[in-house]
């Protein structure tokens, strides 16, 4: 392994990170001191990333969590910081043995600053809850949206950069989303693992958002992104880690899935995301809230305030909309009344359950029902590779001297490591704090019917069926 850095680069890291003359730093309070040259600012000083400030990282989840209101400004900048660490560090432990050109750090660096310059409102609510009820199965994404914003902001602000450059950057962002490149050079391929890891899962995106979060929740972290950050190295183009860190590498994901069950799909805030889509479909006809997902230069202007817009307009077109946002400041939510997780043999060949299904499980004398009363949320949590192990994808070597990589299995580190990488939950909500007997009964006469049994853990409790 080559241990001196090449000369240019170590120039530019310098010029870029050290020389204040030549750069504008932010505290950040996740990463200490991040520092911008006059590149990147011609990105950050536009409309178009302004906006992110806009944009809370959680969406909802400050309703339940009321520290975490972060924003996707902050988390670009965690991201295009923690790219440039990774670059370094892989350049500066092997140096010219991988060959990393000026333009390929600012290229890495552009790309994690850039990744979410696409996002929707309301984080992932947006595009997988919203617009596929409004644009029947509408496969949007914020990764596509990411790249045509990138090329508006290069256009509208006349921004010289190399075209290479600017194409590279895009690819990265598509990396790891179901429109990634498929005519990505094989040279550095490493190089597009970074920021968004469509390989194995593992990128600076998470190091950021993980540990973000969990500090924003008021929740501890165990996860360590930096003893990977410090110790990855390059081989066979691919980016491996050290054997002895199979349960840092583990623990990343497991801290990944523990925030999706107990922050990111918590029962109350998947309630209050439930009564937004409903606000945002009904006020859809009067606001074309989805006109804009094709145009970056009116999606820009879309951010989280849409709520608000709804929230204290007075036209009667909105009421219905508004309703449903003052039933969510005034804590009148929809109650949930039960969950099941799906057997694990189910899973597989598992269609959605739909509010239909559970009105058509009452039988006769129930209180009846209408679909309209009833809210379905279908929960999966996995390690980011649905029911597949994602570390069965990642290389690791013995130590710096080997050149010998190799995959590790679970079992041969430890056998109190999960057997299975998938949960899938069923939650049912009444959207009328009145019928959560009637929908709790329903919802259990459709386990019964389906598995032969009531798969949810306990019964609904009596207080809660007898609210009115």
């Amino acid at each position: 392994m080559g241990t001196n850095g090449n000369e240019e680069v170590t120039s530019l890291y310098s010029l870029s990170c050290r020389d204040r003359r030549f750069s504008k730093h932010i505290h950040d309070n996740v990463h200490g001191n991040i520092y911008l040259d006059p590149f990147f600012l011609q990105f950050v000083d536009t409309e178009q990333f302004q906006r992110l400030r806009e944009l809370k990282q959680l969406g909802l989840t400050h309703m339940v969590y009321p520290g975490a209101v972060h924003s996707r400004f902050e988390h670009s900048l965690g991201v295009y910081w923690l790219a440039g660490e990774a670059v370094y560090t892989v350049q500066g432990h092997q140096g010219s043995e991988i060959n990393i050109e000026r333009n390929d750090i600012r290229t890495v660096k552009l790309a994690g600053l850039l990744h979410d310059v696409g996002h929707g409102p309301f984080s992932h609510l947006f595009e997988r809850e919203f617009l596929p009820r409004v644009l029947n199965g509408s496969e949007w994404s914020h990764e596509d949206m990411s790249v045509k914003m990138i090329d508006y902001i290069v256009d509208a602000h006349h921004i010289e950069i190399d075209a290479a450059i600017l194409n590279n950057v895009k690819e990265m962002v598509l990396a790891s989303s179901a429109n990634a490149s498929q005519n990505t050079v094989n040279e550095k391929r490493f190089l597009y693992d970074i920021v968004a890891n469509g390989r194995n899962g593992i990128d600076v995106d998470k190091f950021d958002y993980i540990v973000r979060d969990s500090r924003a929740c008021g929740l501890g972290c165990n996860f360590q992104f930096q003893r990977l950050l410090e110790t990855m190295r390059v081989m066979g183009d691919e980016i491996c880690y050290r054997a002895k860190d199979y349960l840092t590498v583990h623990k990343l994901f497991a801290t990944r899935a523990d925030l999706h069950r107990t922050v990111y799909t918590h029962a109350k805030v998947k309630a209050i995301e439930l009564m937004v889509v409903d606000a945002l479909t009904l006020a859809h006809g009067e606001l074309s809230i989805s006109a804009s997902i094709q145009e970056p230069a009116k999606f820009w202007k879309l951010d989280d305030s849409i709520l608000r817009q709804i929230e204290t307009s007075d036209k009667q077109e909105l009421k219905k909309a508004r309703d449903l946002v003052l039933r969510i400041r005034r804590r009148d939510l929809y109650q949930f009344c039960n969950e099941f997780a799906v057997p694990k043999d189910k899973q597989e060949h598992f269609k959605d359950i739909t509010p239909q299904d559970i009105v058509c499980s009452q039988k006769n004398g129930d209180t009846p029902l209408n679909e309209e009363d009833i809210s379905v949320s279908i929960v999966k949590i996995d390690l980011t590779r649905g029911r597949s192990n994602p570390l069965e994808s990642i290389k690791f070597f013995q130590d710096y001297e080997s050149d010998y990589k190799f995959p590790m299995r679970d079992e041969r580190i430890s056998h109190l490591l999960p057997a299975f990488c998938q949960d899938m939950i069923v939650r049912v909500y009444s959207k009328k704090p009145e019928l959560v007997g009637a929908v709790s009964k329903a919802f259990e006469n459709y386990q019964l019917k389906t598995y032969g049994m009531k798969a949810q853990v306990h019964d609904t409790p009596e207080k809660k069926k007898r609210r009115v």
